[in-house]
């Protein structure tokens, strides 16, 4: 088998023979430049004559039928029904002699770093939630397969649409390194502020669309009511950072969030930052945190805000499936999502800009027994067929074109196509954190000091941009860049 940095290189020649049409000597001596030894490539050439025979119409990667498959999911607030779903109802429908290992879990790092370092991963996996392997880090350690011939293929069960094509634009440039596929994001999310909507009725209350408006409705409901403004995911202050994120993009539009991503000499010290991070405080100060917040799960917070403790709580739009159990005991509760609202009436961008992107990072293993099993499940898992039951199950949009229309699923879901419309071009999706492993940990520290009263804002201020600049300057950490909006993780260096 073929492992890790010289697959990549493989992969590399393969691309270049098919761009170049070099002859078989230049292709020898091309990969002796590459470091690809005579093994290696005499391994790969069986493989390609292997998946050539079993390729087809119907089996476009040229998976092997007979070849076991291990399957690792991420059971989060999507659950896994899903995955389980395109594993019984389509893989095994299509390759019936195939052996399929699958394990729901959570906290993947934990469980198969040895695996991974040992070279036998599975091979594919729903890389999300807390826990979860960086994406960047595999890339750099050659721990990912190329997908580009996957974006190539045929999209399942559609005719004359490749599968690249049948996913909505520009939703799969995140995982693009150095200009091939090489993660997969399979969930179209808004991420904002939530509420009840029929509590908002009841009360006669408008959803504010100003940062200043926000402080005087919490107030009001401080005041007037037994409940408090806000709560948080207490134990995972990430939330709180992508409303942070959200108040720069919508100050300062991209110039805000790019001097975030590319580790700027005044990233965190902007003023765009400073006064995000200020507004942030403001809940804190003014006692709009529900009491006992920051030492609750995300699940627990979820839980007292949809019993009426809180009004406004930030998440993702995986929030209602991941609480329906709750959600059944309340029949009367209306969620709704709405963007942050802005920092300023004379922000750049206007109030329905919103954190609006794909996420649940689905990636094949390079050192996987089964590489292109793993890409034809992600074929399948990206299909009509496949992400129409992904949003009927969890009542969330998927990243596969047209797969959800003429579905009624509810307040929740119909507020989420709602702000994606609205938002029109004004949608983003700040990358430092996913980039840099030590700048996702501190930021998330700085941010639950900032709402417990544990540091202040220029402490805050000050620690972020340090540890920015200590990156910055450390030529042993690869860095990204980013120029533009949608453009691609390029190495800087």
């Amino acid at each position: 088998m073929i492992h890790g940095e010289e697959r990549r290189k493989i992969d590399q020649l393969f691309r270049e023979v098919a761009d170049t049409g070099m002859s078989r000597r230049q292709m020898i001596q091309r990969a002796a430049v590459l470091g690809v030894s005579a093994q290696a490539l005499t391994l790969a050439f069986v493989s390609g004559a292997r998946n050539a025979v079993a390729q087809g119409g119907d089996n476009p990667l040229g998976v092997d039928p007979e070849a076991p498959l291990d399957i690792v999911i991420f059971q989060g607030g999507y659950g896994d029904d899903y995955a389980i779903f395109v594993k019984d109802e389509m893989y095994s429908r299509d390759f019936p002699d195939a052996e399929i290992e699958y394990v729901g879990t959570q906290r993947l790092q934990e469980q198969f770093q040895a695996r991974v370092v040992d070279g036998n991963p599975p091979d594919v996996m729903d890389n999300s939630g807390a826990g979860n392997f960086n994406t960047t880090a595999l890339f750099s350690e050659g721990q990912l397969a190329n997908l580009d011939d996957l974006m190539a293929a045929p999209a399942y069960g559609q005719d004359g649409v490749t599968f690249a094509d049948s996913l909505v634009q520009g939703s799969q440039q995140e995982g693009v390194f150095e200009g091939s596929q090489y993660v997969l994001k399979y969930v179209f999310s808004v991420y904002g502020i939530w509420y009840n909507q029929a509590l908002f009725e009841e009360q006669g209350w408008e959803y504010p669309q100003t940062w200043d408006d926000m402080l005087a409705m919490c107030e009001k409901i401080k005041t007037e009511t037994d409940m408090a403004p806000w709560t948080y995911q207490g134990l995972y202050p990430q939330y709180m950072r992508s409303v942070f994120d959200q108040l720069v993009y919508k100050n300062a539009g991209w110039d805000g969030i790019l001097k975030l991503d590319n580790l700027a000499e005044d990233a965190w010290t902007q003023e765009p930052a400073i006064a995000a991070l200020t507004a942030l405080r403001a809940l804190y100060d003014n006692e709009y945190i529900m009491e006992g917040t920051e030492g609750l799960s995300h699940t627990e917070s979820q839980t007292f805000w949809i019993e009426g403790d809180a009004v406004f709580i930030p998440c993702g739009a995986w929030l209602e499936n991941e609480m329906k159990d709750v959600l059944e005991g309340v029949p009367e509760f209306q969620m709704v999502v709405q963007p942050v609202p802005s920092l300023t009436a004379e922000d750049a961008l206007p109030f329905s800009a919103v954190q609006a992107a794909a996420g649940e990072d689905f990636i094949v293993f390079s050192q996987g027994a089964n590489v292109q099993g793993g890409k034809e499940y992600l074929r399948m898992l990206f299909s009509q067929e496949g992400a129409r039951f992904f949003s009927e199950a969890t009542k969330s949009l998927t990243a596969v074109v047209g797969a959800a229309e003429g579905l009624d699923l509810g307040t929740a879901f119909a507020s989420v196509e709602t702000a994606i419309a609205e938002a029109g071009e004004n949608q983003f999706v700040a990358r430092y954190a996913g980039w840099y492993a030590d700048l996702d940990e501190e930021s998330r520290l700085q941010m639950g000091n900032l709402l417990t009263g544990g540091a202040t804002v220029e402490e805050v201020s000050e620690t972020l941009q340090t540890l920015t600049n200590e990156l910055r300057e450390n030529p042993d950490i690869p860095k990204f860049t980013r120029e533009a909006p949608g453009a691609e993780a390029t190495p800087a260096s």
